[in-house]
């Protein structure tokens, strides 16, 4: 029977969804399908050794610096194994990939499991076409955005629930989450946004009874919250209030959380209180900046004030709202750094932002819209393939060094169990000594009550850490 294997390097401490998927589809094809999550596993030689294809899901830039970490060794344990990439950041880095150094014969982005299933049936009735297994000889469309069926996901071959990431509660306790995806792709073409270049403003559905039964086979296992990984779970949202509903019939005990714009929250207001009915915790938002400026530069449809609308909308229907930022740009001052933060304190929600949040740097991926920025060529570098992404230094260097101190300091302290509160605190010190400015009290209000949170709170654009690249 042809073996494939199924690599996921990372992806937020979720199960993914994006291994379980085309592990439907391939076993129904009758394929020997074995999945590893290098965040919870090793690569095995024993289940590698005699693999016909593997193929590696990079969804986000973290998981792509595991993957070309990985691929040598895979290469050195399963020599005779045709390598394939596929998700967001393959058809970016599709040049890399491919080249000697990296060896990778197939690509694949967008609805990548219809291409994946035609290369392994390729790679079984005919092997001789494939002498050099790694060789770029792709029958399959680099990126496919064709609607396709959607199957029950098989978790079967993937690590249990709990030892994934878990949602915190904010008196204690925990609850076992599971991962579900209602759709594709993204409506909207932000312009750092790594869904932007290969989804081109499409976005898919994932049927409600196919992410029910993903949903009730992960509840069997434990689960007690769903984590929804849409882009924007308000692209659809007649099809989100179908899905929370659904959701809140068959399971009343269950939670959930999703990501939704903050144009979509105000869009769509009326629905934040069936959402909150049918069970959200909370909802994740891209505010990326408080400058009306920059959120013009990366296209986010929303302005500084809508950021404050968003917030009481969502502190009216009693649902917590988590913030993320791309706190360091080009276009980033240190007066504009320190109303950030002070912004957080006026609408209380210093406490919901994990810390890592306040010292993501602008990611520029290759690809990336913004490369069409009239003069935006003129603020960065050449492409760098270890970093997979375009360098940029900021004009003021004072802006570097506050994101370095602050990156360092929340990556340390977060280690040594300190609250958020305390690493808040300390940068919001060192951000008015960068201003050469005493720095005010904080205000006891100004952090809110604490909400939900999941236990992992990385984010796709963060640095790898030395032992993320070295957990294989």
């Amino acid at each position: 029977m042809f073996k494939v294997i199924l690599v996921n390097p990372y992806e937020l401490g979720r199960q993914p969804f994006a291994l379980a998927q085309p592990a439907a589809w391939l076993k129904r094809e009758g394929f020997d399908v074995h999945c590893l999550d290098l965040s919870l596993q090793k690569l095995e030689p024993a289940v590698l050794a005699d693999a016909g294809l593997v193929a590696i899901y990079v969804g986000m830039h973290t998981a792509t610096r595991i993957a070309l970490e990985a691929i040598p060794r895979i290469r050195q344990i399963a020599p005779g194994a045709h390598l394939c990439v596929y998700g967001l950041y393959a058809p970016m880095n599709e040049a890399l990939l491919r080249s000697p150094n990296v060896g990778v014969g197939t690509v694949l982005g967008g609805e990548f499991e219809p291409g994946i299933l035609s290369l392994a049936q390729r790679l079984r009735e005919n092997q001789a076409s494939f002498t050099l297994p790694n060789q770029p000889c792709q029958l399959e469309p680099v990126v496919n955005l064709e609607k396709i069926e959607f199957l029950t996901p098989d978790r079967s071959g993937l690590p249990p629930l709990a030892g994934y990431a878990h949602l915190q509660l904010p008196g204690g306790g925990k609850k076992t989450v599971a991962f579900a995806e209602g759709s594709r792709g993204c409506k909207h073409l932000c312009r750092h946004c790594p869904v932007v270049p290969v989804y081109q403003g499409k976005f898919r559905i994932v049927p409600v009874e196919v992410v029910m039964a993903d949903i009730r086979q992960q509840a069997a296992q434990g689960a007690s919250h769903i984590s929804f990984g849409d882009p924007d779970f308000f692209n659809g949202p007649t099809h989100a209030r179908k899905l929370a509903q659904a959701l809140h019939t068959e399971f009343p005990e269950i939670t959930f959380d999703a990501t939704i714009k903050v144009q979509h929250l105000i869009e769509h207001a009326d629905l934040l209180s069936e959402l909150k009915r049918c069970g959200c915790l909370f909802i994740t938002s891209a505010v990326e900046a408080v400058d009306d400026t920059i959120l013009q530069y990366l296209a986010k449809n929303h302005s500084s004030r809508d950021f404050d609308r968003a917030a009481r909308l969502l502190q009216q229907a009693g649902i917590g709202f988590a913030p993320t930022f791309v706190a360091f740009t080009p276009w980033t001052t240190l007066e504009g750094y320190r109303d950030l933060l002070q912004r957080l304190l006026d609408l209380g929600l210093a406490e919901n932002v994990p810390p890592i949040q306040l010292c993501i740097r602008l990611l520029i991926p290759e690809g990336s819209y913004l490369l069409q920025l009239p003069g935006f060529r003129e603020l960065i570098e050449d492409f760098d393939a270890t970093t997979l992404g375009y360098p940029w230094q900021h004009h003021d260097a004072r802006v570097d060094q506050l994101q370095q101190q602050a990156q360092s300091y929340a990556a340390q302290a977060e280690a040594q169990g300190l609250s958020r509160r305390e690493i808040f605190e300390h940068i919001w010190n060192l951000t008015h000594a960068a201003l050469g400015q005493p720095a005010p009290l904080l205000p006891a209000s100004g952090f809110g009550a604490p909400i939900a949170r999941m236990s992992e709170p990385w984010y796709c654009c963060a640095e790898p850490t030395t032992q993320q690249l070295q957990s294989f």
